[in-house]
């Protein structure tokens, strides 16, 4: 097993994430088994009850982990699936720690953060590293991997990551340096004042590094624009290390150059040389790296665009809805568009905001009537619902492609409740508990207890009841599927007959036959909602098939495509399937009409 350690330096959120990804990207490109984990230093257990303001989106894993968004980048470049445990925290191993030492695990003995704490960080990576991963999410688990990724997360200094540096200080003795490469990211900045390139900050970072054991192999230096020879030459210098080891990612077009820069600048070559791994360099002509390639060249050569409007409640954070955002571009690089997102903070569309902050309210309500289609994504609480409602009601009423997903999906149905059945008291169970007209209930398994674990979460069966539909088109005409869910409160099922007489068609439900998960409208062009995520799954190379649904609609391509005509996708060499069924590789040459059909 070999193990490649990511560290970051000056500051944090300068990309350690999509480094790590694109060095597994590369490697697996080569056809190793890789898996990835990240650490987070804060003493949370997980990432469930953090606010998307506070570390950006939760990210569901099949198994119910809710976890850093970083894994949905892992997930997403390396196509594979993973498991809660790949995600660290140090309220995760004190946990266990202090569970053993109750047990009487330690013998008495004092417990410290040497070597008790570093211990049980390596013991967790050397067993979590084993587990093998679900490739290309056909459900098929594989060998054991051959290399691990570990990201650890802030900056190198950070009180809180002490412990995990101290262990990999000694994991990398452990294994042995033919087994262990430490790549650190590192910022070099341009200050406008003096227009020159600053290594001071990598120079002060690489020497906290190496004070605290660890050297790095490899100084990946993130700047705006590329770094000549003279300034790589300095950083090589001061940081004890040669000038191949000192890679410049300068800003790229989009992050699926990222990968393809690294290659370029030898990162595939020195893996194969610091691992002394067996058989000569082979380079692929046509394989995975390649249609990377050609994904790369089509997000930078689109020309035509397409705007969707996206109304939710943590609008001034773009990494509150990471996954939502990822799984539009995907949608919008499969019908060959570039992707514009309004986004709109559901309370600026509605009348109180008229009043108090008149521009917001007309800026908003234009930028929802200038979009090809509308996204009302999942959240918490009771802030802008009444402004989604009235966003949802405008895309029903004006036939604009609409998705919901979780709670907007919750809202499409108190829209037409309100609506269409004149139930002007129609609510949901969130947003006040006492409703004698509660259209949205809690679920009842759901307990007032602790929030953190008590949301029905992961990987779940939903059914088509109702088939022939343009979801279920969609999803390649097949019996059941599979999403990842996170929620607590479900559609009432004692609503259903009532909604369903005004148009709106429950098509997919749970294996019980009592949880509504799929919503479609008649006499729409496109008026979908889900309980479930689909976000989660969805893959550069393989849209989800929800959000694809909702792109080809806004480019007023769907009837064609469902109609078995569209050549919208022709990529190259791409795997486009549906996220939940079995893969199927489209050759070089062949039609990929069928991209969320296979």
């Amino acid at each position: 097993m070999k193990y490649i350690l990511v560290t970051g330096g000056v500051i944090s959120g300068i990309g350690k994430g999509v480094v790590s990804s694109s060095c597994g990207t590369l490697l697996k490109s080569m056809g190793f088994r890789v898996t990835a984990i990240k650490i987070d230093p804060y003493i949370n257990i997980d990432a469930s009850l953090f606010s998307p303001y506070e570390h950006g989106e939760v990210f569901v894993l099949d198994d119910g982990g809710e976890v850093d968004l970083d894994l949905g980048n892992y997930e997403r470049f390396l196509d594979i699936k993973l498991h809660r445990d790949n995600n660290i925290t140090t309220g995760k191993i004190y946990r266990q720690v202090i569970e053993r030492e109750r047990r009487g695990d330690y013998l008495g003995k004092t417990v410290q953060i040497i070597p008790h704490i570093t211990n049980e960080i390596m013991d967790w990576v050397l067993r979590v590293a084993k587990i093998p991963v679900d490739e290309h999410g056909s459900g098929k688990i594989g060998d054991e991997p051959e290399i691990c990724i570990i990201e650890l997360g802030g900056t190198i200094g950070d009180i809180e990551g002490m412990p995990f540096v101290e262990a990999f200080r000694q994991f990398a003795r452990k294994v042995g340096p033919e087994n262990f490469c430490c790549v650190h990211v590192s910022l070099v900045p341009k200050p406008k004042a003096t227009g020159e390139l600053k290594t001071k900050p990598t120079q002060v970072s690489v020497k906290e590094l190496r004070a605290l054991g660890l050297s790095p192999d490899l100084i990946i230096c993130r700047s705006e624009e590329a770094i000549n020879a003279e300034v790589r030459e300095k950083i090589s210098n001061y940081c004890h290390v040669e000038c191949e080891q000192v890679i410049c990612l300068s800003d790229q077009s989009s992050i699926y150059r990222v990968p393809l820069e690294l290659e370029k600048q030898g990162l595939i070559k020195y893996f194969y040389q610091k691992f002394q791994l067996p058989n000569a360099m082979p380079i692929p002509p046509r394989g995975f790296l390649y249609k990377w390639k050609k994904l790369a060249e089509r997000h930078d050569n689109m020309n035509k665009t397409i705007t969707i409007a996206l109304v939710g409640k943590y609008t001034r954070l773009e990494d509150s809805y990471a996954s939502v955002i990822k799984s539009l571009q995907h949608s919008a690089l499969a019908i060959n568009r570039k992707l514009i997102i309004s986004y709109i903070e559901g309370t600026n569309l509605e009348e109180a905001t008229k009043e108090s902050q008149p521009k917001q309210y007309y800026d908003s309500w234009k930028a929802l009537c200038e979009a090809n289609g509308l996204i009302v994504p999942g959240g918490f609480g009771d802030r802008g619902i009444e402004g989604k409602i009235l966003a949802i009601k405008h895309a029903r009423e004006k036939k604009i492609p609409f998705l919901g997903v979780c709670l907007g999906y919750q809202c499409a149905v108190l829209e037409l409740c309100r609506n269409v059945l004149n139930m002007r008291d129609a609510e949901s169970h969130e947003q006040n508990k006492d409703s004698p007209n509660a259209v949205i209930i809690e679920m009842p398994e759901h307990t007032n207890c602790d929030l953190g674990g008590t949301m029905r979460v992961g990987r779940r069966e939903t059914i088509f009841v109702i088939k022939g539909g343009i979801i279920h088109k969609l999803y390649g005409n097949v019996d059941r599927i599979y999403e990842r869910h996170r929620h607590r409160y479900e559609v009432n099922p004692e609503m259903v007959p009532k909604l369903e007489s005004a148009g709106m068609m429950f098509v997919g439900r749970d294996t019980t036959g009592e949880r509504m998960e799929i919503m479609e409208l008649k006499d729409h062009p496109y008026f979908v909602g889900v309980q479930f995520h689909p976000e989660y799954t969805s893959r550069p190379l393989k849209p989800s098939p929800p959000y694809y649904g909702l792109l080809l609609a806004a480019a007023n391509k769907l009837t064609t495509y469902l109609a078995g005509k569209s050549n919208d996708f022709p990529g190259e060499g791409s795997t486009t399937t549906s996220t939940n069924t079995s893969d199927t590789d489209v050759s070089e040459g062949e039609s990929t009409d069928n991209c969320c059909k296979s």
